[in-house]
């Protein structure tokens, strides 16, 4: 870039704006300037479905078997028979890869739907090929992501295709740069980084060959260690596994398990920022910038979930930032355990193992023939204040803990876990504080508000269970309320049991007060587990009701009502 040009550039970022021709920018000795063109790299808006709630789903509502993944053309996609294709939606700020996350409904009858409907599919032609996407609409920078084949995008999820590999590699890296956020700055100041604010980026005609190698080397590491953190949690539809199971990491004291791991995300998270860096200095030299531009990078713009400063931001102490990366992770390994459980998962094989509507435990152990850690039988798991059922999910929990990471040092494995969940420093508290208090919660916020583990609770929650949504059958319910009706026998055999100490002349006067209290306590609970049954459940189980995960979770859990835990927002209406 010219010494002129970048004296100008410098005064752009500081707050005004030099117009200049595009003759202007020709009398440059190389012409090294050119701009967005569809000679590069056409960048379009996608299409507005006009009915989001008709047509998006979260992939993880539906049948996992009619998602259609990788496919290089709309005729490819359709001959397939799937329903679902990948759908860009923006999403929050994340560089290199991920925000994977919405579904459309694409197949045929859907296609020539929405080509009537929302925007009409403008640049058709352009669907599921290679391209580079963002998202318009950003709380802070601009980061741009690869996306391979086989996807579909929105007004919100706006895409680049470059007309060959070395035009991703230099697109994406250019996208990416200081370069592109100063520039952005003043075409871009309300950060909506539509289309024309992209075009308005000045590029390089050329490359010479070393610094596109240096481009390209630092470019798709990059992607591949983005891809690698997005896939390794359970809200990607390629996640395996939890990586605190991974043979690199696992170790038979968790807490040696999670300090490896730890390590392995510190090391990565740097590793990204000195590539970053790399891709900065390289640009700015490209573009002559090197009095205007450092190329280093904050640490919170590292876009790596496991990189704590980027996940929580950057105004926390680090022991605080530590803290919560840990809990995260304890959670995240519950959620598995979960997972297996229900037969979602399963330690014995990586990816999904139940996964599409009304599939059963023999479906389960026709693909895991001897679980080391079997799923549930019934789809029904209990989350109580006590070891009422054995199949309660603390006891679940308690003994995949020594499937996984063994016997010897199960006791200090969950004490590590326990204390790494306590993140307030409540008094004596356990997991089954975790599982009653905050685990749902965690749940629905993991899943966006559409969770695939639905909580039948009370109104109170004194009596709650847990089932996975893909298992649902119209009997599942009935399978709930025989629980409920169990738990009821054994409180009141409870109740009976505290009364008859209550008076027995041989219990002490503490003893007898103690009883007491309990004794009411469960008189009330009794009472409320009547009404819930009576009102709720019960005529609930004998409608029978059927599900159809085409319609989402949305429509799905509220026919529900009050039998399953309210979940604030979920009848909202869903914004275009």
């Amino acid at each position: 870039m010219s010494k002129a040009l970048s004296s100008n550039f410098s005064k752009e970022v500081r707050g005004y704006l030099f117009r200049s021709s595009a003759i202007d920018f020709k009398s440059i000795p190389g012409s090294p300037i050119a701009y967005w063109t569809s000679s590069i790299a056409p960048v379009r808006q996608g299409f507005q479905t006009g009915d989001n709630q008709r047509f998006l789903r979260f992939w993880h509502e539906v049948n996992f078997d009619k998602c259609g993944f990788g496919f290089a053309s709309t005729e490819e996609f359709h001959s397939s028979s799937k329903k679902y294709a990948p759908y860009n939606k923006g999403g929050e700020f994340r560089k290199w890869y991920g925000n994977n996350d919405y579904l459309v409904s694409f197949d045929i009858k859907n296609y020539e739907i929405l080509s009537r409907l929302g925007n009409n599919l403008p640049s058709k032609s352009l669907y599921f090929l290679d391209s580079i996407t963002w998202s318009a609409l950003s709380s802070g920078s601009f980061g741009a992501r690869y996306n391979g084949l086989g996807y579909t995008f929105s007004a919100k999820g706006a895409c680049a295709f470059p007309k060959n590999q070395v035009g991703l590699i230099s697109a994406i890296s250019i996208f990416n740069s200081v370069v592109c956020a100063k520039v952005l700055e003043f075409f871009s100041p309300t950060l909506d980084f539509n289309v024309g604010a992209l075009r308005q980026i000045p590029l390089p005609n050329d490359f010479d060959r070393v610094t596109l190698s240096s481009l390209r080397a630092a470019c798709e590491r990059s992607i591949k260690v983005a891809r690698i953190d997005w896939d390794a949690y359970e809200t990607s539809w390629d996640f395996k596994y939890n990586f605190l199971l991974h043979a690199d990491f696992c170790q038979p004291i968790l807490k040696a398990t999670y300090q490896k791991l730890r390590a392995y995300w510190y090391e990565i998270t740097f590793e990204v920022r000195c590539l970053e860096e790399e891709n900065n200095r390289i640009l700015i030299e490209a573009y002559g910038l090197q009095d205007e531009l450092s190329p280093q990078v904050p640490l919170n713009e590292i876009t790596l979930t496991c990189n704590p400063h980027y996940r929580y931001g950057d105004d926390k102490a680090e022991e605080e930032l530590e803290a919560l990366l840990l809990a995260d992770t304890m959670r995240e390994l519950v959620s598995y355990a979960v997972g297996c459980m229900l037969g979602r998962y399963s330690l014995d094989k990586p990816g999904l193992i139940l996964a599409n509507q009304g599939e059963t435990l023999a479906d389960y152990l026709a693909q895991v023939p001897q679980p080391s850690f079997p799923a549930d039988d019934d789809n029904v798991i209990p989350l109580l204040d006590g070891d009422w059922f054995p199949d309660d999910i603390t006891l679940r929990f308690r003994q995949f803990l020594r499937v996984a990471f063994g016997d010897e040092h199960y006791e200090e494995n969950l004490a590590f876990i326990e204390q790494a969940l306590n993140i307030k420093g409540k008094r004596n508290y356990s997991l089954r504080d975790y599982f009653l208090n905050e685990f749902y919660a965690d749940h629905v916020k993991r899943y966006k508000k559409r969770p695939i583990y639905w909580l039948f609770s009370s109104p109170k929650g004194s009596f709650n269970a847990l089932i996975y949504m893909h298992r649902y059958r119209p009997d599942t319910v009935s399978v709930v309320l025989q629980y409920l009706r169990d738990y009821r026998k054994k409180l009141a055999d409870e109740k009976d049991r505290q009364a008859a100490t209550s008076i027995n002349p041989n219990s002490s006067q503490g003893d007898k007060t103690k009883a007491l209290k309990e004794v009411d306590r469960l008189a009330k609970v009794l009472i409320e587990l009547e009404d819930y049954e009576r009102d709720v459940l019960y005529p609930l189980a004998t409608e029978q009701k059927p599900i159809d995960l085409d319609d989402g979770v949305k429509v799905n859990y509220l026919k529900f009502g009050t039998a399953v835990k309210k979940i604030t927002g979920l009848d909202a209406k869903d914004e275009d």
